[in-house]
């Protein structure tokens, strides 16, 4: 039997002291990375949930200029307002003021349909400057909020082929509500369409598109190429299934292009696929990859026709992706509205806080 001696006693407590703190170091130091990728990966989310607000809102802005012209592809494409209504440089539209109208009851935590149809109504009765004629006629023979639903299918069963675009116009908000629930999302994007636009394909658009922008804010990630296409497709199964292999063939139709081919698109369908096609179609800058939001936007005007609401579906999406960080600055100094008309202006940085307020309500 070996003796232990004092000294063989005490240098076996250090080493095992030395290895319990470097084992507390590890662990110590393993979290503390874990919570700083946790915090860098929040931040990056929040980015990119404000930047589907605020690409949207700038699309909506720079196609503001062009609304109705099928401008040339020699022609500078830049945020200077003009157009029928005499838009002022970066003002919004129509597009983002029906967007914030949705914007404003889930930054309170909530999706009440009858709240948001509440905005709705005292948007229209202000007397916009610029409205859809679908939503005109809906929004106008509504004398409450409950009853919007129900006079907006009364529309179509009057209209059977009538679906414009200005449900999905303003979806772009709609996946802040429930960002890691892809059912509720969709229920919520169809019911929200349904206020003024009830024909399936009005609805289908909108639960698509409201999906895919779910899909950019959760899993897109830096440096890596994100497949717009399949963020489409995978909302498939959450649309009505007689719906589901006709909406197939139209992505099918709007990937393979050209964008041009969407012209006219005051239709839910051609705006969808002209806002898709824009997207897909623009190659994305091997220098800076960011930049492809500002020149599919650019692409999305050029298309023609209902420029402001063609890029504004574009700039929800490609905001979704690319992150607030990637609009222009000349484009964020002038990107301003109002809720209705003749309210309080609202500049693009109040814009970006109700983002924020909706994403964390």
């Amino acid at each position: 039997m070996t003796d232990i001696t004092i000294t063989d006693f005490v240098g076996s407590a250090w080493w095992l002291i030395g290895g319990a703190l470097l084992l507390g170091f590890i662990v110590q130091t393993v979290q503390q990375r874990r919570a700083r990728m946790a915090g860098e990966r929040s931040r990056a989310v929040s980015d990119r949930a404000t930047g589907a607000v605020l690409g949207s809102a700038a699309g909506d802005a720079l196609g503001a200029g062009y609304e109705f012209t099928n401008p040339g592809p020699d022609r500078e494409i830049a945020m200077k307002g003009g157009g029928g209504f005499g838009w002022a440089p970066g003002e919004w539209t129509d597009d983002t003021q029906m967007a914030v109208a949705i914007l404003d009851v889930i930054a309170t935590g909530s999706s009440d349909l009858d709240a948001i149809a509440s905005n709705f109504l005292a948007w229209y009765e202000a007397g916009p400057a610029d409205v859809g004629n679908q939503t005109s006629s809906v929004l106008g023979s509504a004398a409450i909020p409950e009853d919007l639903a129900v006079v907006a299918v009364a529309f179509m069963d009057a209209n059977p082929g009538a679906a414009g675009n200005g449900a999905l116009m303003r979806t772009g908000p709609v996946a802040l509500a429930a960002l890691d629930d892809r059912t509720e999302i969709a229920g919520l994007a169809g019911s929200i369409a349904s206020l003024t636009h009830a024909h399936p394909d009005s609805v289908a658009a909108c639960v698509l598109w409201s999906l895919a922008i779910q899909e950019a804010i959760t899993t897109a990630e830096p440096g890596q190429a994100f497949d717009w296409e399949a963020a489409v497709r995978n909302g498939l199964e959450h649309v009505a299934e007689d719906r589901q292999e006709k909406w197939d063939a139209l992505i099918t139709e709007a990937v393979t292009g050209p964008p041009g081919l969407f012209n006219p698109n005051g239709w839910v369908v051609t705006a969808f696929q002209a806002a898709l096609s824009a997207i897909i179609n623009t190659p994305v800058p091997a220098e800076q990859p960011s930049d492809h939001l500002r020149d599919a936007l650019v692409a999305a005007v050029r298309i023609g026709h209902d420029t402001d609401t063609v890029a504004a579906i574009a700039g929800a999406l490609l905001g979704a992706r690319w992150g607030a960080g990637a609009i222009p600055d000349e484009w964020n100094t002038l990107i301003h509205g109002d809720r209705r008309r003749d309210s309080e202006p609202v500049p693009g940085t109040e814009l970006e806080q109700l983002a924020r307020k909706a994403l964390n309500a």
